[in-house]
């Protein structure tokens, strides 16, 4: 199925959420006219039974022709023989509009979340995102189905029975219309109490999502360390609050259930005494028949109310479901690229000018008064200790940050004024953890490129040291890796990740950290890789271990946010600085 390429166009902008409902509805308006239209003929038996008791009792009580009892008992099985067609006709519309819309709504989620900025998902968790995308969608679709199926059954009977009420025994109408205010009544009442009760429960389970999905990343330093009962007592305490929310929200919910359930069923006594009594002093012309039709009826329409009532609840989950996705669809945290300039080529030349950067809520700026010019084709290294800045200027050179004061210029033209997005098919990086999915290795090596052949992925894997070890994989580049590449070593995954980066033949190349924490033999292959890797692109390099960076071009020694150095390995160290000290507390 085609889907659009802008679903929902972020028109959510924190409206009820029964206006985004509508709006998400609105490519399917006539499928659920249709859908309305087939329930009503479908369930017509379940109104127009007690009708029919009616008259067949009143057939039998008064003695009237047998033919009658035959034509009512005929009508009835040629409507019960239409069900199915009808039925079939109502899933079709009812249902696939459901699916559909909660299919686009994924596509919306998933849209936004790759416009929105590094900033938004550092801030917020991958798990709370991947709770929106799953567990929302799913409730929403889960509650529009069994509202759909119990709503309209209980609107068709409401309507069926209240027109044959009052065609038949008009006296009795208005008893029957005190139930809708009544039950009205009732939601209002509550509706404040369950949407809060529900926005609590949803923020617990979402904190509990993420606990359970920190848990399961940090299980081998849990268990490396011992600390089973510690991750334990975190998700424990989560568990506790979602089980205390759960409880005070279902408390709410039963109460809800059983004043209603008290109120329609003292309803009912008194109709039935009242047309018992109606019957037996032969007043507004009330039959036997119709004493039993309007039981029948009372039940019905009680059991109707009683099933709105309950819908309630799933009703609030759902709009709780919808504010829930709202919060992804109207972050305003975007990476504006609209009407901007795109980027047709990339010599590789960076300039920046008094680059200030500061994180929102941090107590000092990451970056001051960063100046520095970059020649197309040279290679920079970025040291310093923990904190120095080093990551924040490879977020500023891949776009992810925009600074918050000066300006970089790409080959003469200010970043701020380019459309990042094209910016970056010029741009590989090569991260310290490599990131590879559960495929193939062919699927993660061209990851992007569809028309990459076997002849190219080989050609990056030999450049990356990495067409051996893969050759060797019980299926070659068919091999499936598992989730985060978990089959292969640190080394293999990180020559992978090379030869990612290799294939797209890169301007501009970053490389976070890409040889730490390997062995000695593996370190050398990886830089055997970079090198080949580096040739005539612009590379900027952040490394702890200062051996991997005696080759670049200049290195920029950083020291809080500032440039206290830059030059060559050997200028640095013969000037006895502060990369002279680095490299002296490493030899150690």
């Amino acid at each position: 199925m085609a889907l659009p390429q802008n679903p929902l166009d972020h028109r959510y902008r924190g409206e009820h959420p029964v206006r985004t409902l509508r709006y998400l509805f609105r490519a399917d308006r006539p499928q659920l006219a249709g859908a309305a239209v087939a329930f009503l003929g479908k369930h017509s038996p379940v109104w127009l039974l007690p009708l029919v008791t009616a008259n067949i009792v009143d057939v039998v009580v008064n003695r009237e022709p047998v033919a009658r009892l035959w034509w009512n008992a005929a009508a009835l099985l040629v409507i019960l023989l239409l069900n199915l067609p009808l039925h079939l006709l109502y899933v079709r519309w009812m249902h696939g509009s459901i699916r559909r819309t909660g299919t686009r709504l994924r596509s919306a989620l998933c849209l936004r979340m790759q416009q929105l900025s590094i900033g938004y998902h550092a801030r917020v968790s991958s798990a709370v995102l991947h709770a929106k995308v799953i567990r929302d969608v799913e409730g929403i679709e889960t509650a529009l189905q069994q509202t759909a199926d119990s709503g309209l059954a209980a609107v068709a009977t409401l309507s069926g029975g209240l027109v044959v009420i009052g065609l038949q025994t008009p006296a009795f109408l208005p008893v029957f219309l005190v139930l809708v205010p009544a039950a009205g009544l009732l939601v209002v009442r509550l509706r404040e109490r369950l949407r809060r009760s529900n926005e609590s429960f949803r923020h617990e389970v979402e904190q509990l999502s993420s606990r359970v999905s920190e848990m399961t990343s940090l299980i081998p330093i849990t268990r490396a360390h011992g600390l089973e009962r510690a991750a334990l007592g975190r998700v424990d305490r989560s568990l506790g609050r979602v089980l205390a929310e759960g409880l005070r929200l279902d408390q709410l919910n039963g109460r809800f259930g059983s004043l209603a359930w008290i109120l329609l069923n003292a309803l009912g006594v008194g109709c039935l005494a009242a047309a018992a009594l109606a019957a037996y002093y032969r007043w507004f012309g009330v039959t036997p028949g119709d004493v039993v039709m309007l039981s029948a009826y009372f039940t019905s329409l009680t059991g109707s109310v009683t099933a709105l009532l309950t819908l309630a609840p799933q009703v609030g989950k759902a709009l709780e479901s919808v504010r829930s996705v709202g919060e992804v669809l109207q972050a305003p945290d975007l990476e504006d690229n609209d009407g901007k300039a795109r980027v047709a080529a990339v010599a590789g030349g960076f300039r920046f000018e008094g680059v200030d950067f500061g994180y929102p809520d941090a107590d000092a700026p990451a970056l001051r008064g960063f100046d520095l010019d970059v020649r197309p084709g040279e290679t920079i290294a970025l040291v310093g200790a923990s904190g120095a800045g080093k990551s924040t200027v490879l977020n500023l050179i891949l776009g992810f940050h925009r600074p918050t004061g000066g300006r970089i210029l790409l080959d003469g033209q200010d970043m701020a004024e380019l459309d990042l997005r094209s910016y970056r098919r010029f741009v590989s990086v090569v991260p310290q953890e490599s990131l590879l999915f559960e495929g193939t290795v062919r699927d993660n090596v061209g990851y992007g490129l569809p028309d990459a052949d076997d002849a190219a992925v080989r050609r990056a894997l030999a450049d990356a040291n990495a067409l051996d070890f893969v050759e060797r994989l019980p299926d070659g580049l068919d091999t499936v890796l598992g989730e985060r590449g978990a089959r292969l070593s640190g080394g293999q995954r990180q020559r992978l990740a090379i030869a990612r980066a290799l294939i797209r033949d890169p301007r501009v190349l970053v490389l976070d950290e890409a040889t730490s924490a390997l062995d000695t033999r593996s370190e050398h292959l990886i830089q055997q890789a970079l090198a080949r890797l580096v040739r005539g692109r612009t590379v900027f390099i952040v490394a702890h271990r200062l051996s991997t960076i005696r080759g670049a071009d200049r290195i920029v020694v950083l020291d809080g946010g500032e440039i206290r150095e830059i030059g060559s390995h050997a200028e640095l160290l013969a000037s006895g600085g502060l990369y002279a000290g680095l490299q002296a507390a490493q030899l150690a």
